[in-house]
């Protein structure tokens, strides 16, 4: 597995991060968390977003949608407003085909929060931030609360 180099977004030292792994990346010179971003396809998914220790906000893209391009910036300020609480996987569906036939992908953008391989939202197409950012935190927010429910 690899690393994708990450500006911490409190002090703007730039760190490694493992694209895989257990636990909450940390600047290594403010240890303020900080955002994961990775990418995944067919044969590191599993690795990279459904043994995440966060949840995964999965965006499914392809390289000639508009749309795409139009929300990759507003998820990306969602993984930094949320560092070391959840991950942020891309996944261009045009390179991993597998992963759009197993999501079912119809359109794109799809996006997905999961935990642990269970679904827990889907939405197709762009949003804005406001729009995602509500739809993302009824989706944790949910997943707590049935963790609460004895």
């Amino acid at each position: 597995m690899g690393s994708e180099k990450v500006k911490c977004p409190n002090c703007g030292k730039v760190n490694k991060v493992a694209v895989a792994g257990e636990g909450r990346p940390r600047c290594g010179n403010c240890h303020e968390p900080l955002p994961w971003i990775a990418s995944a396809g067919d044969d590191d998914f599993a690795e990279v977003a459904e043994k995440s220790s966060v949840p995964v906000l999965v965006d499914l893209w392809a390289t000639w949608c508009g749309p795409c391009r139009m929300v990759s910036p507003a998820l990306e300020q969602l993984a930094r407003e949320r560092a070391g609480r959840i991950k942020l996987v891309k996944i261009d569906v045009d390179a991993a085909p597998r992963m759009a036939e197993r999501f079912t992908v119809r359109a794109v953008p799809t996006l997905l929060v999961i935990d642990r391989g269970e679904i827990l939202a889907r939405q197709a197409g762009a949003a804005p931030v406001p729009q995602l950012r509500t739809w993302l935190d009824q989706a944790l927010s949910e997943k707590a609360g049935k963790e609460a429910k004895p």
